[in-house]
């Protein structure tokens, strides 16, 4: 039998973070190992308390803190997210998976799992906000992406490492690299996640 996936759960308040550590200690293959408050999301993303295989944060309903600096991810972080104000702050930071704080027990399973996993886990009514909230910028002139470079994204938006990037294609680490960074700035990405996200709205690539 597989090893449960030890979760971390971080919530401002005591009654919802109390309730969510019950749900998904009650999900088959979940164990919660720490709760804790909101404040501490930057330690636990990197990787400073106790030994878990990722976070789950429920933002709650106040969306009006900004937290300037993204999180140094040594564990990815599910955002639950009450709107799409909220679901737009967590991606941004720099979370690996943003979901609903209404989704069902199913659904958020596999979220957790897939956040666990090292993939990209988006709610469908939230990849609309994150791809179209930003109406208002201007529109970046075309990117020209080589056909290797168009392979990269596209493993990187299934939340693929650079090693297995590099075993997929049968190229070397060092070539998945170059590739990454070269996308970046194309982009003009801030992260991996950044390059997915802006890759969508310009239609470079489909969630």
């Amino acid at each position: 039998m597989d090893d449960p996936l030890r979760l971390i759960v971080l919530a401002d308040d005591p009654l919802a973070r109390a309730g969510l550590a019950a749900l998904l200690a009650g999900l088959p293959g979940c164990r919660v190992v720490y709760q804790g408050h909101s404040e501490l999301l930057a330690d636990a993303a990197a990787g400073e308390l106790d030994p878990a295989d990722a976070i789950v944060w429920d933002l709650g309903w106040d969306a009006s803190r900004e937290r300037e600096e993204r999180l140094g991810l040594a564990l990815p972080v599910l955002a639950l997210a009450a709107d799409a104000e909220s679901a737009a702050a967590a991606w941004a930071l720099g979370c690996r998976g943003v979901v609903g704080r209404a989704t069902d027990e199913e659904k958020l399973l596999a979220a957790v799992r897939a956040t666990a996993a090292g993939l990209h886990a988006l709610s469908p009514t939230l990849v609309g906000a994150l791809l179209q909230g930003d109406a208002a910028e201007t529109e970046p002139a075309a990117i020209d992406l080589t056909p290797r470079e168009s392979q990269v994204l596209v493993l990187l938006a299934e939340g693929l490492t650079n090693k297995a990037i590099a075993y997929r294609l049968a190229i070397s680490d060092h070539t998945v690299k170059f590739h990454v960074n070269a996308i970046l700035g194309k982009l003009n990405a801030q992260s991996r996640t950044d390059a997915v996200v802006r890759a969508t709205r310009l239609g470079l690539i489909s969630l």
